[in-house]
């Protein structure tokens, strides 16, 4: 339902009235319900997904069509992602929520190593501790497939412009999301997006000040001063971490590739498979540390972003692996954790094993320099 008078329109998540027909959209899409069929029949013949095909559809009428709000997805959501991380992980363990309060909106800064489970685990951390969960920043180069782009929005999503090139067009672009931003924190909902655009493929976190910039935007123009615009977002630095990375032999390949052989050349949907290797895939123990909101802001963005980053850095969960692949001399290493690191180097060429080392090592590094 379009709404003219919505500056937001374009980007924003669902609103509660908005949610059966965009979930009619979404399970009409025969290019959904493929997915779901070659996902969860990958193993079987063409002629048993075409025939389970209309179950899959007619199942998720059922179940999906009674949803009436965001907070009912929300629910619906959590049910799938507590089977997944069941499945796919040795448990998550939640820190520092402590010191937050409930009835309170944050601009959540997290890390970013994986682009469907980071946010996911933030709001996954919050509604296990009692907190309302945050609407969620997505690039735009996402948006490949308009089931994508209904799901993200369904579940909180809103939409980080990323393919704007041309001056004017970005400038808008920017200021609409720092407007939007502060909009949901006023309304009272709080915000996840990650530090930088893209994934840390190296284990480097490093919080991108361009990132900051954007937020300040809204705040530039009422001319109030960067540090007192900032501090009324309520910032908190999350930091999550992955004993196991899905895809670290994915991020040492294309590492290599734009290093030494020219560039890479991503294939086409290859996000869309990164996020299923990522949801799917064993992650081992997971930790999600929230530090206290950052009260006493620094004057410009790059001092802002080394704070974040020491935040981040210092509350990162280090695993046997990390200091295994750090070669940390005063850490007892489980015989288990060398075979696995052993075992992910064997299917990498030998020219390319330093990138996957140092996506395990650099959080090692990085809390050192604390």
């Amino acid at each position: 339902m379009n709404n003219t008078n919505d500056p937001y329109q374009a980007i924003r998540a669902y609103h509660d009235n908005e949610i059966p027909d965009a979930i009619q959209r979404l399970v009409n899409d025969p290019e959904f319900i493929s997915a779901i069929v070659n996902h969860r029949f990958r193993q079987r013949s063409r002629l048993v997904k075409m025939l389970v095909s209309p179950v899959i559809r007619f199942w998720l009428k059922r179940t999906w069509g009674k949803l009436r709000s965001v907070e009912q997805v929300q629910l619906e959501v959590e049910r799938y992602l507590s089977r997944v991380l069941n499945e796919t992980t040795d448990g998550v363990t939640i820190k520092g929520v402590e010191q937050l309060s409930k009835d309170t909106p944050y601009l959540f800064v997290s890390n970013h190593r994986d682009i469907a489970m980071d946010p996911a685990l933030v709001n996954y951390a919050l509604h296990q501790s009692g907190f309302p969960t945050a609407r969620i920043a997505f690039g735009d180069n996402l948006l490949k497939k308009p089931s994508v782009t209904e799901l993200m929005k369904l579940n909180k999503g809103f939409v980080v412009n990323r393919s704007a090139k041309a001056p004017r067009q970005l400038l808008k672009a920017l200021t609409t999301l720092s407007g939007y931003i502060k909009h949901s924190l006023d309304e009272g909902h709080s915000i996840w997006i990650a530090q930088r655009e893209g994934r840390a493929k190296d284990g480097l976190d490093m919080t991108d000040p361009a990132i900051l910039k954007m937020f300040y935007m809204n705040g530039k123009s009422q001319q109030q001063s960067f540090s007192d615009y900032m501090q009324s977002l309520r910032i908190v630095p999350v930091s999550i971490s992955y004993e196991n990375d899905p895809c670290d032999i994915a991020k040492a390949t294309e590492l290599y590739h734009r290093e030494h052989l020219g560039g890479y050349q991503k294939a086409e949907m290859e996000d869309i498979a990164s996020i299923i290797k990522g949801i799917t895939g064993y992650k081992g123990r997971i930790t999600v540390s929230f530090s206290a909101p950052i009260n006493d802001v620094p004057d410009t963005p790059a001092e802002l972003a080394a704070l974040i980053d020491q935040h981040i850095h210092s509350h990162y969960q280090l695993y046997p692996i990390n200091y295994l692949a750090a070669q940390t001399a005063n850490k007892v290493i489980p015989e288990a954790c060398k075979q696995t690191l052993k075992h992910k180097l064997a299917q990498l060429p030998e020219e390319a094993r330093d990138y996957l080392i140092a996506n395990y090592a650099n959080p090692v590094k990085n809390a050192l320099q604390q």
